[in-house]
């Protein structure tokens, strides 16, 4: 797994287009012989460890504050200051550790991502429902808004764990689906050979 600390990344509403050399995909070549029926990926950012660890000591001061405090008196704030923390401590740990780690998987019909090491949120995309897939060298949470998974209304949605190449698909109402994953020009193969065995032309081959 790999993080790469690129900034100059293009915005998010280049992702489609594969013409001119500002773009932020490009188109990807490769022969049938080396695309596997089924691919998978994974992309992984350690560094959401360590805001994990932040959201575990969040929570784990709510737990301590409710067990020692004495709650005698000033019982209102004690109360306000334990769930404080540990709601906080709760939306840290899921926010971070839902996307320290993204898998994808292409198969003959679908392409599918699961986010964590539980695999929760997931996306399943049908490739009856994908025009097209080009290759990102570069997508950053900040053209995103962040990490996790993002929307924006102009553009689409994107699942970001970190910095680096991403696979971008081209979705039948004009949307994109972004998603950070490591060998990402291996994925726009296997999809782009997926839709021309089911008759289409994606864009970009």
């Amino acid at each position: 797994m790999r993080d790469h600390p690129h900034e100059g990344a293009a915005a998010p509403g280049n992702h489609g287009s594969t013409e001119g050399s500002g773009s932020g995909a490009r188109p990807v070549g490769g022969s049938h012989a080396d695309v596997p029926e089924v691919w998978h990926g994974s992309a992984t950012n350690r560094v959401q460890w360590l805001l994990a660890a932040v959201g575990a000591a969040c929570l784990a001061l709510g737990i301590e504050l409710a067990v020692d405090s004495a709650w005698t008196s000033s019982l209102a704030p004690l109360v306000m200051a334990v769930v404080g923390c540990v709601a906080v401590g709760l939306l840290v740990l899921f926010g971070t550790l839902a996307y320290v780690h993204v898998s994808v998987r292409v198969d003959m019909e679908c392409l599918e991502v699961r986010c964590g090491h539980i695999g929760v949120p997931r996306r399943r995309i049908p490739l009856d429902s994908v025009v097209g897939a080009d290759f990102a060298p570069r997508v950053t949470p900040r053209h995103w808004g962040g990490w996790g998974y993002r929307w924006r209304p102009e553009q689409g949605t994107a699942v970001v764990v970190r910095r680096g190449e991403g696979l971008v698909l081209q979705l039948g109402d004009g949307r994109t689906f972004t998603v950070t994953v490591d060998d990402a020009e291996a994925a726009v193969r296997c999809i782009r050979r997926r839709l021309r065995m089911r008759g289409g032309t994606p864009a970009g081959a």
